[in-house]
């Protein structure tokens, strides 16, 4: 698997870097496990601070770390410097509560004389944290951070077509104070999976991916019996009842489903909308999706960016065919877009038949499924009708009502009134096939530290 650093508006292909030998991750283990064990002893304040610091050098850079992110993947300047303040804010929410989100949880003893009942959070060790493209910083610091200031150590295999984003991150860790080996990149090739999972000394595995990326390694991991977390696919349902508003829902719609050239695994996939407000919302949302502008990602005034790759753009212009042969209604919305550049025209698929494969799949690009639904029940029935469960969103005005649709959505997540988003202070995660586990505030730094208990018994001599 080769890494090279493509630019998807221009094809042109920047830089490339060796993947890593049997010898190198090898080494790179070896460098994350003494580190480990003088890093997992550092005072916590200390593993703050360097956290800190990583926030104020990525703030004080933004445009410059933004640019790297634009040319590697394609996002838009704006989106790219969105995400490296969204970064910025994960280090620092963990430099300022991480040290509190491992403190000791003391337990009530009721039975056997005078106990004290401790759950305390000790690191594990060497981490393996496998990353997509689509974030390339947001999705290394969202583990990078909680489990550095826990102690553990982290080798990251990033995804192939952002490698200078990958050591990007090594760098602002290595600048921000922490010790070699605290991050360590590899670019390693999907085959050394096993060699990682395998060495004893590393402890757990943290995937960002695919489903099939995701199944292989938990397979790997169950096998040599590590823990591990998955964030994989999605296709949020965006449910818009009938009393929303129809505009308010028709514009969110359109950024939810378009930002980040619609590369999110929580975009707003599937609009599912009640009848009664089904036309006027298509309307409107057909208007906000043809007001993009695609082009030169580096250009503010672009707001449709290229796909990841041309062969991201090829596989979903695939998924469209694929879709138009099952019968399902498709139809561009907006200008064309440019000749250069690997981008996708928006798309909007109807008339799409229940149970049939484009019902079941994720569209990673600007390609919108809508779904007209005869009532509230009904909309709640297409929602769950996916094998995915990452996020979701519900419009309404009457928020009580929009509260009970939402616990009634199988997903990890629901916004309401506003699509799918990612934040510092709040959890991320799904369930069915967008995988387990948590990430960010306590929820993410607990997956990978052991929950010691510790009692204390004082007594007497006597029983």
């Amino acid at each position: 698997m080769a890494y090279a650093t493509t630019n998807p508006y221009t094809g042109e292909v920047v830089k490339t870097f060796d993947t890593a030998t049997a010898e190198d991750i090898d080494a790179a283990i070896t460098t994350a496990d003494a580190t480990f064990h003088t890093w997992s002893t550092t005072p916590v304040e200390q593993r703050a601070a360097v956290l800190a610091k990583a926030a104020q050098i990525l703030r004080d850079n933004k445009h410059d770390y933004a640019e790297t992110l634009t040319l590697e993947m394609g996002k838009l300047i704006g989106e790219a410097e969105a995400e490296v303040e969204l970064s910025a804010g994960i280090l620092e929410y963990y430099s300022r509560y991480g040290a509190s989100h491992l403190a000791p949880r003391y337990l009530p003893a009721e039975g056997f004389g005078d106990q004290d009942v401790a759950l305390v959070n000790d690191p594990l060790g060497v981490l393996y944290a496998v990353e997509p493209w689509n974030f390339p910083y947001y999705q290394v610091v969202r583990i990078s951070a909680p489990q550095t200031l826990a102690g553990n150590t982290v080798i990251l295999k990033h995804a192939s077509n952002v490698p200078q984003s990958a050591l990007r991150m090594v760098d602002l860790f290595r600048q921000a104070g922490a010790p070699e080996g605290v991050l360590t990149n590899v670019f390693a090739a999907h085959d050394a999976t096993d060699q990682i999972l395998s060495d004893p000394r590393v402890r757990g595995v943290a995937l960002t991916g695919s489903e099939g990326a995701g199944a292989a390694v938990a397979a790997t991991a169950a096998k040599y019996l590590k823990k591990s977390t998955l964030e994989l696919g999605g296709a949020d349902a965006f449910v818009v009842l009938d009393d929303a508003e129809v505009d308010k829902a028709a514009r969110w719609a359109a950024f939810g489903r378009h930002w980040n050239a619609g590369q999110v695994c929580v975009s707003s996939k599937r609009l599912i909308v009640v009848d009664a407000v089904y036309d006027q919302f298509l309307a409107e949302y057909k208007k906000h999706v043809a007001a993009l502008v695609a082009g030169d990602p580096t250009d503010p005034a672009t707001t449709l960016a290229p796909l990841s790759s041309q062969k991201a753009a090829d596989d979903v212009l695939a998924q469209i065919e694929a879709a138009r042969a099952e019968g399902a209604t498709v139809e561009t919305i907006g200008a064309p877009v440019p000749e250069q550049g690997a981008f996708v025209r928006p798309v909007l698929i109807t008339d799409i038949a229940e149970g049939s494969v484009t019902s079941q799949t994720e569209f990673f690009g600007p390609v919108t499924q809508l779904y007209r639904a005869a009532d509230t029940d009904d909309a709640v029935r297409i929602a769950n009708d996916t094998p995915f469960g990452l996020g979701g969103s519900v419009f309404s005005t009457d928020i009580e009502r929009a509260r009970k649709v939402a616990r009634r959505i199988d997903t990890g997540m629901v916004y309401i009134n506003q699509p799918t988003g990612v934040k510092a202070d709040i959890p991320f995660g799904g369930v069915k096939h967008s995988g387990y586990g948590h990430e960010l505030i306590d929820l993410g730094i607990k997956e990978f530290v052991n929950q010691k208990v510790v009692v204390v018994t004082d007594i007497d001599g006597s029983f």
